[in-house]
């Protein structure tokens, strides 16, 4: 019998705060059974295994930073819009690194996937941000990508202590979102 107040959701949720203290590739079945107080074995009658466990860890990260990243943008345009969504992407990253990284490299099994459904939350909101610039539809899923890499790269570079010197880091991501929008400005201007 699973213990009492073990469920699937909540078994992901404790994968998913491990993750984010011991890194997402130490996590393992058996550390997280040893967190909730369970024998490993006991564990399988939550989630499928680790591969199932760690996509539902994905799909979870992806749609707190769908609510994070669509939440702080909500009401505002332009550079506004493009300042508070990144941000909050940012804070995202770096409060939660190791459920944030399940979400690289997985792969949904198709469009009703859960993984799936929360990534197109993310684009959704990232998509919104854009709205504010008149992107060309040409150009649409170029500025979508290259706003998506942008954030991802200095959130990730950060959270892994890729900056090499401590000082300046905030500047350097207010130097991001003003370059950032520059070339979006300059992009609609071109139609």
């Amino acid at each position: 019998m699973p213990r009492s107040g073990l469920d699937p959701a909540a078994v992901v949720a404790a994968g998913a705060d491990l993750a984010d203290e011991v890194g997402f590739a130490n996590l393992t079945m058996g550390l997280l059974a040893e967190r909730v107080g369970v024998r490993t074995p006991s564990l399988y009658k939550h989630v499928g295994g680790q591969e199932d466990l760690n996509r539902r860890i994905a799909a979870r990260a992806l749609g707190e930073a769908a609510d994070a990243v669509g939440g702080a943008a909500l009401g505002h345009a332009g550079r506004d819009a493009l300042a508070a969504a990144a941000r909050a992407f940012r804070a995202f990253v770096l409060a939660h690194p190791g459920r944030y990284a399940a979400t690289i490299g997985t792969e949904p099994a198709g469009p009703d996937d859960p993984l799936a459904v929360a990534g197109q939350r993310l684009l959704g909101a990232f998509t919104a941000v854009l709205s504010g610039y008149e992107i060309p539809e040409s150009d649409a899923d170029h500025a979508l990508r290259t706003l998506r890499s942008l954030c991802h790269g200095f959130a990730t570079l950060q959270a892994d202590n890729g900056f090499q010197w401590s000082s300046g880091i905030d500047e350097s991501f207010d130097w991001l979102i003003a370059f950032t929008d520059r070339g979006l400005r300059a992009t609609a201007r071109r139609t």
